[in-house]
């Protein structure tokens, strides 16, 4: 088997096999499922001789699942798990093939820019791969209940003179608390101690430096934290496609490390971000922090709120639907700025600061507005004329015009 003992390879050249695995699909969508998940799709063809991955079969096979799905669920979408080289990624967002995935370069790119603060290699990535078909559309988001893999494009890397394999031993180091100055909580999955290659496991508030300022009971480095993940879901809630939350992020839960009591689980780490919620923490998560709260029950019901205001926002405006996505470059390398344009013109300018500093953007970034005014959803703030935009530390514009 390719992953675990439990997960069969199986023999899609057997018809048997085809018209067995399309009687489960069609009984799911029976049921009422919308979308169809394709878990490791890249991997799906075995053939001697070859290295198993992003065979030509494999697209063949999912062109063959889709015609089924069209002749009797055409409203039932497959939605890509395709966690290889990002323009491998590309090949199976089709209309014929999946109408939806994953996009685990936007994942590893905004991570990256927390730890480097700087944003050029995501927004030379995006500007390179984001771009998919009309009626096709990303599933967004920053943590799931896998690891984090480091799967940019090499060859961007180069271009910005980033050397790929040292780079990926630095994000190792620092989302694993190993790397000085570093505020993340991971834990490392599948490492290599021969050269410290690994990927890297952690709840995204643990991993956004929540679980040790809240040790530390570091009230600014806790207001930090929080705003970094205002920051990486203000992304995912706002560039294009269908925001996905993991759960417990909503609420800011840090890692969980009683995985390693339990003999089933203490070998995979990854347990480590798989966290149970429970009704203890749902419970009055909507009420206003009271002063018997603890220091880390405030803090997760702020998140909550903010995430909540997110998405209240994203609901009221058409923009954060159908529109297309530019990804522009700027003269800062702090920042990641993008533009959505609606059919109907409206546009949609977002500013992120992926800097702990207060960052200044040249006030041409608001020419896409054609010096029409513009009011900024998350604060109300309205700009009248062009002028330089200041942005606090790991703030975030949403600029509509």
């Amino acid at each position: 088997t390719t992953f675990n003992s439990f997960q069969w390879d199986l023999n899609y050249s057997n018809p048997a096999v085809f018209n067995a695995i399309t009687e489960e699909m069609l009984f799911l969508a029976n049921i009422g499922c919308a979308a169809l998940r394709l878990d490791a799709l890249a991997f799906i063809w075995k053939q001697m001789g070859t290295n198993c991955e992003n065979q030509p079969n494999a697209h063949k096979l999912i062109q063959a699942f889709n015609c089924c799905l069209q002749i009797t669920a055409p409203a039932v979408v497959f939605k890509s798990e395709a966690i290889v080289h990002p323009d491998e990624v590309l090949k199976y967002i089709r209309q014929d093939e999946c109408q939806l995935s994953y996009n685990p370069l936007l994942m590893a790119l905004i991570w990256n820019s927390l730890a480097t603060r700087k944003t050029r290699l995501l927004t030379s990535s995006m500007q390179k791969s984001f771009a998919i078909e009309q009626d096709c559309s990303w599933v967004n988001y920053v943590r799931c209940h896998d690891d984090i893999g480091w799967t940019f494009d090499d060859t961007v890397a180069h271009q910005l003179g980033i050397n790929p394999y040292d780079h990926r031993y630095f994000l190792n180091q620092f989302f694993t608390g190993r790397f000085e100055g570093s505020y993340a909580d991971g834990v490392p999955f599948a490492e290599n101690p021969s050269n410290g290659d690994c990927r890297v496991c952690g709840s995204l508030a643990s991993l956004c430096g929540l679980e040790g300022a809240l040790q530390a009971n570091d009230q600014q480095a806790i207001d930090t934290a929080m705003r970094r993940i205002m920051l990486v879901h203000g992304v995912i809630m706002s560039i294009g496609g269908i925001p996905l939350l993991y759960s417990g992020d909503e609420m800011g839960l840090l890692n969980d490390y009683s995985y390693r009591d339990d003999p089933a689980k203490a070998h995979d780490d990854r347990w480590v971000n798989r966290i149970a919620v429970t009704s203890a923490h749902i419970d009055d998560i909507e009420t206003a922090p009271a002063a018997t709260d603890s220091l880390e029950r405030k803090t997760q019901k702020a998140i909550f709120a903010g995430i909540k205001q997110l998405i209240n926002l994203r609901k009221e405006h058409a923009v954060f639907g159908q529109a297309r996505t530019h990804i522009l470059q700027t003269a800062n390398q702090h920042c990641f700025v993008y533009c959505r344009v609606a059919d109907d013109g409206q546009k949609l300018l977002v500013l992120c600061n992926f800097s702990e500093h207060p960052q200044t953007l040249q006030s041409n970034v608001l020419e896409v507005f054609d010096g029409e005014p513009a009011t900024d959803l998350l604060t109300n703030h309205r700009i009248e004329k062009a002028s330089d935009i200041h942005l606090a530390p790991y703030q975030q514009y949403w600029l509509l015009s």
